[in-house]
């Protein structure tokens, strides 16, 4: 199929209803074919989807420079996203930080640019809050950043209802992304509402739960010992074991239906956009070509009532915290 599209916020530009995450063909995922990979993109394209989401920090910025051939290639086709807002360290892989000051701000789009190989990015997304920064100064100089030419539109990631509505005072905010999917619901309390209110679109990232909802894995200890997922309390341990019982009512309605589980949780997603009354775009990371065809197939999957109220009780079941430290997520602000 191919896919259709949506506005990306109110009076927004229209994207395909479906994008595509790009992180793991750099990182956190283990070993990346990256022949593959590149064929991915172009299958992607050619299936619909516009919006291809990077960041400055995914491979240390190998990943923009991975995407930037293919963007220059598709320039007036692909809808380009990128972020800014983790500070890493070359010499400790496993330092993480937070910087929203404008002068970094605005040495990070000139980074991203430049990697790129591109004069503007259509969406420059706040990877991260830092609270000691005020937000209307970091939101000022993005809004800057659209003045010159260099932005398009401004998104922000993992921020709650209140910091979208500051935000958006600011300058209009055409996206938000925040992790969404039958196994992470918190964003439907704050984020989505308010989103909703101010003509926001919504950008799910990790709508398959890392891939656990789709049956890639049922423990962490499966995956390759670089791959991000060990660090995960949900992924391990006895929060594994529990979680991986939480999955058998979508495993139930694929069987149902001859599809796959990730196509279940997946149409979940895309059915948000209904109940919730905003644009939904998720961007599901794959690194092949079958992969990608079986994810923009579940965009046409239509579940019943029957289907999602079976569904429904899974989030609040779920065992472990997103990441083990969720300092760099929007909880305890909420």
């Amino acid at each position: 199929m191919t896919l259709p599209t949506a506005p990306l916020g109110t009076d927004g530009p229209a994207v395909g209803v479906q994008g595509l995450g790009c992180m793991g063909m750099s990182e956190f995922y283990g070993p990346t074919d990256q022949a593959e990979a590149l064929a991915t993109l172009d299958a992607a394209l050619d299936a619909g989807v516009t919006l291809f989401d990077t960041a400055d920090v995914y491979g240390f910025g190998a990943n923009e420079e991975l995407l930037g051939p293919f963007v220059r290639a598709h320039r007036e086709r692909v809808f380009l996203a990128t972020k800014f807002g983790i500070e890493r360290r070359a010499d400790d892989p496993a330092h993480r930080g937070v910087d929203n000051r404008p002068g970094y701000i605005r040495a990070a789009v000139d980074a991203s640019l430049r990697r790129l190989g591109v004069d503007t990015i259509d969406l420059y997304y706040m990877h991260r809050r830092d609270p000691a920064v005020p937000l209307a100064e970091s939101v000022g100089a993005m809004a800057e950043l659209v003045a010159a030419g260099k932005v398009r539109h401004l998104g922000l990631s993992e921020v709650t209802g209140p910091e979208l509505r500051e935000a958006h005072a600011v300058h209009p905010i055409a996206a938000v992304q925040s992790e969404w999917s039958l196994f992470s619901r918190d964003v439907e309390r704050q984020v989505v509402p308010a989103a909703a209110e101010l003509g926001v679109a919504f950008v799910p990232y990790s709508p398959l739960g890392r891939g656990f909802l789709a049956g890639a894995f049922a423990d962490a200890g499966q995956l390759a010992a670089d791959d991000n997922r060990r660090s995960m309390p949900r992924f391990t341990g006895a929060s594994a074991a529990a979680n991986a019982a939480l999955v058998e009512p979508v495993r139930k309605i694929a069987a149902e239906r001859g599809v796959s589980t990730a196509q279940v949780a997946l149409a979940w997603v895309h059915q948000r956009a209904a109940v919730h009354g905003l644009t939904v775009v998720p961007i599901p990371g794959t690194r092949r070509r079958t992969r990608l065809a079986e994810n923009i197939a579940a965009a046409g999957l239509i579940l019943t009532a029957a289907e999602l109220a079976a569904l429904e009780p899974i989030a609040a079941m779920v065992s472990g915290t997103r990441y083990a430290d969720m300092r760099f997520t929007s909880h305890g602000r909420e």
